[in-house]
């Protein structure tokens, strides 16, 4: 019985957390604010990345500070497609590039995920504080490069004039491209649950606890823990792109460990493991960053203070603080 009210709790936290996300640009759209809006579709975008780093983390128990790599790569590709789009210059095999998102965004989503096919098939031959650390290398040679790459900008990054466009809507009206932005979401959150409920889901989470019982009924892990990694790379690209459609800019700081960091923060603000864990921690996150941010420019050490109190004392982060403990994990 306990339980189950446990579980009712945390899905009408979940709902709640759902309609305050959609209302609050709504009300900002009436009151002609587009600056919240552009909070709330960020708000959505770093909590769609944090739940693909959710589905390796919170579920595989893989703590990746690669996943910079992929954010960033998801970017480059959203930047790259509109810089030759709409310079009409050749990219590859005469194909010049394009300002479409429907075309964009299964770009990145590949290019993230083969990416993180080469990353996660060799980091995952380690655990612990290695696969920590190669997953970090791997990043910033993917972030070096983009440094180094002067065609797309360098270190200085790259513009996207114009915001790419999705069909049948006007993306450079902030409530139009966060609407965008909040579905995809909620199918990443979809997606999250469905793996999470599913053998598949079960078995990466058994392989978390005790990799040694569930190799002696027959599944291998590393395969189990590969497919979860590029599935989880495949969201982070696909957050990417949005993301520097809403910047219409493109830098080599999306691919930087603190990108990486953050993440991760997120999830541990929000709740590891917890289906809307990710767009809590994302919600308070922007909210310190705006609220402190224009008192200090020094709010992240108030941020790390909250962090080592959810740490201490509230481990489930801020869900599990308002649910109880998770059913999962």
């Amino acid at each position: 019985m306990r339980e189950a009210m446990i579980v009712t709790r945390e899905n009408l936290i979940n709902l709640i957390l759902a309609v305050l996300l959609l209302a609050v640009p709504v009300a900002a759209n009436v009151l002609g604010q587009p600056f919240y809006i552009t909070l709330a579709t960020r708000v959505a975008i770093l909590a769609l990345a944090a739940t693909g780093l959710n589905l390796a983390l919170g579920l595989g128990g893989l703590v990746s500070f690669g996943h910079a790599a992929f954010f960033g790569l998801g970017g480059y590709v959203a930047g790259i497609l509109a810089s030759h789009g709409f310079s009409g210059e050749p990219l590859l095999f005469g194909f010049s590039g394009t300002n479409q998102m429907w075309v964009i965004w299964p770009v990145a989503v590949v290019l993230a995920g083969l990416v993180g096919l080469a990353i996660g098939a060799i980091s995952l031959r380690t655990s612990g504080v290695y696969f920590i650390m190669i997953t970090l290398a791997f990043a910033q040679m993917v972030y070096y490069f983009a440094v180094s790459w002067p065609a797309y900008g360098g270190e200085d990054g790259l513009s996207i004039l114009v915001r790419n466009q999705f069909p049948g809507v006007m993306t450079m009206r902030p409530m139009s491209f966060f609407l965008i932005c909040y579905v995809i979401l909620l199918i990443g959150i979809a997606l999250f649950a469905v793996i999470r409920a599913s053998r598949f889901g079960s078995a990466l989470q058994a392989a978390r606890q005790n990799e040694v019982r569930v190799s002696t009924v027959g599944i291998q892990p590393y395969r189990i823990r590969l497919t979860a990694f590029v599935i989880s790379a495949m969201m982070t690209g696909l957050a990417g792109a949005l993301f520097a459609d809403l910047n219409r800019f493109v830098s080599p700081s999306m691919l930087s460990w603190h990108m990486s960091g953050e993440l991760i923060v997120l999830i541990i603000l929000g709740g590891t493991g917890r289906l809307f864990g990710p767009l809590a921690g994302a919600a308070l996150y922007v909210a310190f960053e705006y609220a402190l941010g224009g008192i200090t420019e020094r709010w992240q050490f108030f941020l790390g203070l909250i962090l080592l109190l959810v740490v201490l004392f509230a481990r489930g982060g801020l869900l599990g603080l308002l649910a109880g403990r998770a059913r999962h994990g």
